[in-house]
C-alpha cells in the first residue's frame, strides 16, 4: 500500500520487455530490498534485484499493455515510492499500486504559482473521480478540482511540481490512473451478486439504518 506521496524521481536505465523487467537508478535503493514493492510511476512492482545505486523489477506484460509503463523508454524520468510503513504518517490517500487505466495529458495553464493540468479519460474511469475527491496520476496523490464526463483537472503546487515528473507531461502525454479505491467497493457492495440478494448492502438497508 502507498500514499502517493513520491519520494524520489529515479531514471530509467534499461527495459527488457523479453524478459520482462525495467531497471532504474535512483537515491532510495538502501531502503529497497529484493522482494519489496515500489511504485514506479503508481505501479506497483516488485524488486528483484538491488545494488550500486539501481534496482531491477518484475514487470508482467499485462502491465506493459495496460499501463504507461509501456511507453517507457531509456532515460525517461519516473515517480518512485516505496510501500508506506505502518508506524508513519498517512500525507496522501489509499493508493494500492493497481492502475485502473490511462489518461491523456490534454492541456496545462499557468494560474499565478500553480500550473492547472487537464486529463482526458474515458468514462469507466472518470466514473469514479469526484470534485474534491482523490486521484493519483503518475503515482502521485493529486486532489480533483473540477471533472465532467470527458476530462478532468488538477491544479499542481510548485512542491509537486519540482519534485516529481508531471509537469515534465505534454500534451499527448499517457499518465497512470489510480482512482479512489473506496468508490470501487461502495459500487461493489452496492451491486451484489444476484445469486446472495439478502445479504448485500442495498439502499433499503442504507436508509433503515440512517444512513
Amino acid at each position: 500500500m502507498f500514499t502517493g506521496l513520491i519520494e524520489t524521481v529515479g531514471m530509467v536505465t534499461a527495459i527488457n520487455k523479453q524478459r520482462g523487467t525495467v531497471t532504474i537508478k535512483c537515491g532510495i535503493t538502501d531502503g529497497i530490498k529484493i522482494g519489496d514493492s515500489v511504485a514506479v510511476n503508481g505501479a506497483c512492482l516488485t524488486a528483484v534485484e538491488v545494488g550500486n545505486g539501481i534496482f531491477t523489477a518484475d514487470v508482467m506484460n499485462e502491465t506493459f499493455s495496460r499501463t504507461a509503463l509501456g511507453t517507457l523508454s531509456v532515460s525517461n524520468r519516473v515517480n518512485l515510492e516505496r510501500a508506506m510503513k505502518a508506524d508513519g504518517r498517512f500525507g496522501g490517500h489509499i493508493v494500492s499500486g493497481h492502475i485502473d487505466g490511462t489518461g491523456t495529458v490534454t492541456g496545462t495553464r499557468n494560474d499565478g504559482n500553480a500550473v492547472w493540468v487537464t486529463v482526458a479519460a474515458d468514462r469507466e474511469i472518470l466514473r469514479y473521480i469526484v470534485e474534491k475527491g482523490s486521484i493519483a496520476i503518475d503515482g502521485i496523490s493529486l486532489t480533483v478540482a473540477y471533472v465532467d464526463n470527458k476530462c478532468f483537472r488538477v491544479s499542481i503546487i510548485p512542491h509537486t511540481g519540482g519534485e516529481t515528473t508531471l509537469l515534465e507531461k505534454r500534451v499527448g502525454d499517457a499518465v497512470n490512473l489510480e482512482c479512489d479505491i473506496i468508490a470501487k467497493y461502495v459500487e461493489k457492495l452496492m451491486q451484489p451478486s444476484e445469486n446472495i440478494p439478502k445479504k448485500g448492502i442495498t439502499y433499503e438497508f442504507l436508509a433503515e439504518n440512517g444512513f
